[in-house]
């Protein structure tokens, strides 16, 4: 199962969904591309600082002070995410 985690400071996302076997795992891939997509446009379409780690089964962004930019892009991975686990219920979890 995937866990994300949304806090004022950043967002983690860990596990391995399960749902097929890797390199073939739709949910995964998923839930992957939306928090690289979030990463890459705060780093590409903002002027905000962001750390993160990128790693099989441990992904996550920390971060301070967004600006709204960010904020929105946030939200909009949160939405999508959020929109993942409802579909999938049994392999992703926003906690």
């Amino acid at each position: 199962m995937i866990e994300v985690s949304v806090r004022e400071d950043g967002i983690v996302v860990t596990g391995h969904a399960g749902y097929a076997e890797a390199g073939k795992d739709i949910v995964c891939a998923g839930v992957s591309t939306l928090f690289q997509t979030m990463l890459k446009s705060i780093g590409g379409l903002t002027t905000d600082k962001i750390e993160y780690d990128i790693v099989p089964g441990a992904s996550a962004m920390r971060f301070r002070n967004l600006s709204e930019k960010s904020k929105t892009l946030v939200d909009s991975f949160y939405i999508g995410v959020v929109l993942i686990a409802e579909e999938y219920p049994g392999y992703v979890k926003v906690i």
